[in-house]
């Protein structure tokens, strides 16, 4: 099969298995899956503002599951994307509300900038720490979340100052002002007054500006050479090291842009956090059905949005929402399916080619010193032989 094609229907695959085993489980439950997943599709896209949280949702996620493909394509596997996010949205809502007088035109070219150097900060020590010491970035990143998660709780109440903290709550801050919301009158109203925000328009940018990058530009070309093959690429003069380190810094970066977008355009302010933040692991989980690439990243978000939204619509049906959690891991399950048989499998074939030719390589070696030892002997033989013959010569 051609490469493009397969790696075109192996995601659609995945999502139809993972549909089809949902309307098994709600067949085997006693509920109807064409009422539920009506429901949940009408939920998503019933009316203008259905459209507009739709849309709102796969924001954020779209960042996060490019963060993700960044680090995935320099060989790393980045699960920091939570904490990261949670950085960026801890630093945009201190500037958004630390300067709410600032006009809108500077604030908010502050906000994404502040939000992706939280994120990347937060991605580069990771990066460091694995490029320099060599250790693993899946434990160091996954450690890194609950220092961001709990920092940013000590941030919250004991380092904003009281102007920032609601009132009311001491576990919130306040509403950004005017100036610093990602909201605008004109999405509303097309909307119906949803969370529809800039987010989305900054995340399509962002899916193009890192297309770009792999696609044209030469560090691109070197976190692809170094994903695949560290020690090639060193051979042709590109630094592994170097290029480790900066694939996530822009992993961080993504992943804090990611978290200004759910911050200050979803929720608008911040709120004491008690779990990492969903949206790190479902843009994991959206890169991978993607294939890491932005095209496949932007239908796959679109799809988790549609998932997170509609289930809503699942309880009109009295079907349970967490249906919809089953169908997400299925098709998350369907797609490491084939993740394992493109990776793990091979590795194995390999490993078993090279103990096979190692055994052949000894079997040969035995055989012909066998073959060397028979030789020997035969000579031994015929030199006693000739031996004899002479004796028995001279006897006569």
């Amino acid at each position: 099969m051609n490469p493009k094609v397969k790696k075109i229907l192996v995601p659609i695959i995945a999502v139809i298995a993972g549909f089809l085993l949902g309307a098994l489980i709600m067949l085997v439950s006693g509920y109807n899956p064409l009422i539920g997943y009506t429901e949940m599709f009408y939920a998503a896209f019933g009316n203008a503002r259905s459209i507009g949280e739709t849309i709102s949702t796969a924001g954020p996620l779209i960042l996060t599951a490019l963060s993700f493909a960044v680090s995935m394509k320099a060989g790393l596997f980045n699960i920091g994307m939570s904490g990261q996010a949670l950085a960026g949205w801890v630093s945009a809502i201190w500037v958004a509300l630390s300067f709410p007088d600032l006009p809108r035109f500077l604030l908010i070219p502050m906000i994404l900038i502040v939000g992706m150097i939280g994120g990347l900060i937060m991605g580069v020590i990771p990066g460091i720490l694995k490029a320099m010491l060599g250790t693993s970035e899946v434990i160091v990143t996954i450690m890194m979340n609950y220092v961001i998660l709990f920092g940013s709780t000590f941030l919250l109440k004991n380092v904003f100052s009281k102007k920032i903290i609601q009132a009311a709550a001491t576990d919130n801050t306040k509403l950004v002002g005017p100036n610093a919301t990602f909201r605008i009158s004109w999405l509303s109203n097309l909307t119906d007054n949803s969370t529809l925000n800039i987010g989305i328009f900054i995340a399509i940018i962002a899916l193009i500006v890192m297309a770009i990058i792999f696609a044209r530009t030469t560090l691109g070309f070197e976190i692809k050479a170094v994903g695949l093959n560290p020690e090639a690429s060193e051979y042709a003069g590109i630094s592994a090291k170097h290029t480790v380190i900066c694939s996530m810094m822009i992993a961080g970066a993504l992943s804090g842009l990611g978290g200004v977008v759910y911050g200050i355009g979803t929720m608008q302010y911040f709120a004491m956090q008690h779990a990492s933040m969903s949206i790190g692991f479902d843009g994991m989980a959206v890169a991978l059905l993607g294939q890491n690439s932005p095209i496949g990243i932007l239908f796959a978000a679109l799809l988790f949005a549609v998932l997170q939204v509609g289930k809503t619509g699942m309880t009109i049906a009295n079907i349970p929402q967490e249906i919809v959690s089953i169908v997400t891991a299925s098709i998350i399950f369907f797609i490491a399916i084939k993740f394992v048989i493109e990776t793990i499998l091979p590795k194995a074939r390999e490993h078993r080619d090279k103990v096979m030719a190692a055994e052949e390589k000894q079997l040969a070696a035995v055989t012909i010193a066998n073959a060397e030892n028979l030789d020997e002997q035969y000579n031994v033989e015929e030199a006693v032989d000739s031996s004899s013959e002479s004796h028995f010569k001279e006897g006569e």
